[in-house]
């Protein structure tokens, strides 16, 4: 009986023994998830960022071209304005006296004209006669031309006076809105130097354009009627479309930073955008849509050894390979098109589940986040990242979990040719 009693005892110490291993000591097993992504169509772009100000396509100086004292102003800020509108007046009181005075100084004139005329003729006859001598006549001539010259010369004074007393009335030249009003009633202008700027007029602020700083480095890529896009800070969730209209030669340095000043066309129907503010910039320099597509980082993997030991691996029969026998998966730029560059990738697959195979690719556009996919791949493909190893206990939840913190893959539309947006 104690014997029996005895091999019960070394059993259930051995038992325990085993459960004590199990749990602490064994190592847990572990599998290999691999990271793939699937081939699909979507858009592929490459762009340059900059910042910009807003401002109205075409503005105007309204200016004074005399001194005076400004009497009526008629407009304000924000105002509406048509062309041929009155704006302000200056006061009209000391040019209204200096065409009067120019008026009574030509009726003299004239008189003297009619005077000097009737004495010319009489000496003309008294000379036909011999009664005077020729230098008498000649002094009558003289006089008699000499005032016909003083009555154009202040004929013209006077047009000149009765055109600056109609720049006493200040005229909308276009139709537009007033931006700036820079004078105020009873406010004196001097216009002796150069022409005071009295109203800065926009002429039609439902188009804006964007004077955007490109720096040199990236000013070679853009290119007039590229799309473009934009943000400003008084509305964050809206973004705004515009058109590359001009790239102007001139350059400008700061801060040892050499920009070139880009002109962007802007429409602004529903006048959100206002003049003055900044806009944060995206020129689409390239795009390729509705195009086969696969992560960056497809072309960056290649299988290791500890992978190669757990799958089965096929390579493709063209692909070359290296001195170490192991193939060339880096991308080789071989020809330009269109000035995209196209490359000669590989990238691997997924056959099953225990089968991953090389396909030799031609890509294009490259926005290092995603790349377009020429030849080589179909829609539907599932292309290997990466791999990672976990718990086998973990597997299942691994497969199926994806974290919210990864970031989803940009690039634009995902659709297919002729697919409705999802």
């Amino acid at each position: 009986m104690k014997k029996h009693k005895w091999i019960i005892i070394i059993i259930l110490i051995v038992a325990a023994g085993v459960a004590i291993w199990y749990w602490m000591f064994r190592t847990p097993e572990e599998v290999i998830l691999l990271e793939t992504e699937k081939v699909q169509y979507g858009t592929v772009s490459n762009s340059v960022t900059a910042i910009g100000t807003l401002q109205p396509v075409d503005t105007v100086a309204v200016g004074s071209q005399i001194s005076g004292t400004i009497k009526n102003v008629y407009v304000d800020f924000n105002s509406p304005v048509k062309k041929g509108q009155l704006l302000a007046q200056l006061d009209k009181s000391l040019m209204e006296s200096q065409v009067q005075q120019y008026s009574a100084t030509l009726q003299q004139a004239k008189a003297n004209v009619v005077y000097q005329k009737s004495n010319y003729e009489r000496q003309g006859k008294l000379y036909t006669v011999g009664a005077i001598s020729k230098a008498d006549f000649e002094t009558a001539t003289y006089t008699y031309s000499s005032a016909k010259d003083v009555v154009n010369s202040i004929t013209a004074q006077l047009k000149t006076a009765q055109k600056n007393l109609t720049f006493t009335d200040i005229y909308s030249p276009i139709d537009g809105t007033v931006l700036g009003r820079n004078v105020s009633e009873g406010q004196t202008v001097a216009a002796s130097l150069s022409t005071p700027t009295l109203f800065t007029i926009a002429k039609d602020l439902s188009r804006m354009q964007v004077q955007a700083s490109v720096d040199e480095a990236d000013i070679a890529n853009v290119k007039d009627g590229q799309r473009v896009i934009f943000t400003v800070d008084a509305f964050p969730a809206d973004t705004f479309a515009g058109t590359v209209k001009e790239v102007r030669l001139k350059s400008s340095v700061s801060a040892n930073v050499v920009t070139y000043i880009t002109i962007i066309e802007a429409p602004n129907g529903d006048m959100k955008l206002k003049p003055g503010m900044t806009a944060n910039i995206t020129i689409y320099t390239r795009e390729v849509n509705n195009t086969l597509l696969i992560p960056a980082a497809a072309l960056a993997f290649t299988p290791d050894s500890f992978l190669i030991g757990k799958y089965h691996i096929n390579i493709d029969k063209s692909v070359k390979k290296s001195g170490n026998g192991r193939n060339q998966s880096k991308p080789q730029e071989f020809t330009d098109s269109g000035g995209v560059k196209i490359s000669k990738g590989l990238v691997w697959i997924r056959k099953d589940s225990a089968t991953i195979i090389s396909r030799p690719v031609i890509t294009g556009l490259d926005d290092k986040t995603v790349v377009q996919v020429i030849s080589g791949l179909q829609e539907g493909n599932e292309v290997l990242t990466g791999y990672k190893k976990v718990l086998k206990k973990d597997a299942a939840s691994a497969k199926t979990t994806k974290s919210p913190f990864m970031p989803t893959r940009p690039g634009g539309n995902r659709n297919r040719p002729g697919q409705a947006p999802r």
